[in-house]
């Protein structure tokens, strides 16, 4: 009798949520203009920046969803990575092995951010606990196809979310400054890599300052 009346109570009561501090899409650029060994410089530094280990205790103490869309032309967007909670160092150390091994999802197509953005902001009414929604945009270049980048970024601020971007540069600084001018949003940032070779080291000091509040 006891063990039915603990039964009906438990099948009956909410399920406990932990609480999100931060919900991050980490967004890849996969146009053409990257190659093979630059996808993969981007996705192994993704893995490994997930391994670090004030990376790990900061996703840990905020409970933060992740998950990876991988964007190149007009239609091509995709989850590759579907939301998961980072709840224990396992869970971060499960995301950053799916990272590595991630398949590249398009070749030879457009660079089209802004249905990269209006695409990730969908995905968020999969996370509403989070307190926090935040879309990291990477690419080595500016757009030649979609719609108004501007008009997208906007879309994101009305929603509350913010866009921060790192721009892979080969030399100056263009692509930095159209990230600054028509994509971040105004409480976001852009970080510069200088190459692919960089993205690594870059993406782990972006993650790191993005999860730990520290905006502007």
């Amino acid at each position: 009798m006891l063990r039915l009346a603990l039964a009906s109570f438990l099948s009956s009561s909410p399920v406990m949520v932990q609480a999100c501090d931060t919900a991050l899409i980490l967004t890849i650029d996969v146009s053409n203009s990257i190659d093979p060994a630059e996808y993969r410089l981007q996705t192994d530094g993704l893995a490994d920046a997930l391994r670090d280990p004030e990376i790990i205790e900061a996703m840990v103490a905020g409970a933060n969803y992740l998950t990876v869309v991988q964007w190149s032309g007009i239609d091509k967007q995709e989850v590759s990575i579907p939301w998961t909670q980072m709840r224990t160092a396992l869970d971060v150390e499960a995301f950053a092995q799916k990272s590595r091994q991630m398949e590249r999802a398009f070749v030879l197509s457009d660079t089209a951010p802004a249905e990269a953005i209006y695409f990730s902001l969908d995905l968020f009414d999969e996370v509403t606990i989070c307190e926090r929604k935040v879309i990291d945009v990477s690419g080595d270049g500016t757009p030649n196809a979609g719609s108004d980048v501007r008009a997208a970024r906007s879309a994101a601020e009305r929603a509350g979310v913010t866009i921060n971007g790192i721009a892979i540069e080969s030399m100056g600084l263009a692509i930095t400054n159209f990230f600054r001018g028509s994509m971040i949003t105004r409480n976001g940032f852009v970080m510069t890599a200088r190459t692919h070779r960089e993205y690594p080291q870059t993406i782990r000091a972006k993650i790191l300052r993005e999860i730990s509040r520290i905006l502007g």
